[in-house]
């Protein structure tokens, strides 16, 4: 009978061994498992910046298309002689000054 019931305490300390073991894997799991979702996350934050960058700028710029699209026959730069380079000169210096604005601001 107390070899049994020694035999029976070691199984039960053995046991207890294991179950710690296993809840120390499943500790070091779920860090693992937090650390990935957390670098997912932080890349996903970067794409989105860059595509919202890069959609604040085409919005204004797709805004001066829009409205020289229109063929107004009253619009004064219709006639001019430049007035397409003119355009472009105003596209270009908005995507300028906004791409300056973020570098400023450390956007990107």
């Amino acid at each position: 009978m107390r070899r049994e019931l020694l035999y029976l305490r070691d199984v039960h300390e053995n046991t207890l061994q294991v179950i710690e073991t296993v809840e120390s894997f499943r500790d070091i799991m779920t860090g693992t498992l937090d650390i990935y979702l957390s670098s997912t996350s932080n890349r996903m934050n970067e794409i989105m910046t860059v595509l919202t960058i890069i959609a604040t700028i085409f919005i204004p710029l797709t805004f001066i298309t829009g409205i020289y699209r229109m063929n107004f026959h009253w619009m004064p730069e219709l006639s001019w002689h430049y007035g397409y380079f003119w355009a472009l000169g105003l596209m270009v210096l908005v995507a300028l000054g906004m791409i300056a604005y973020f570098r400023h601001k450390r956007c990107f």
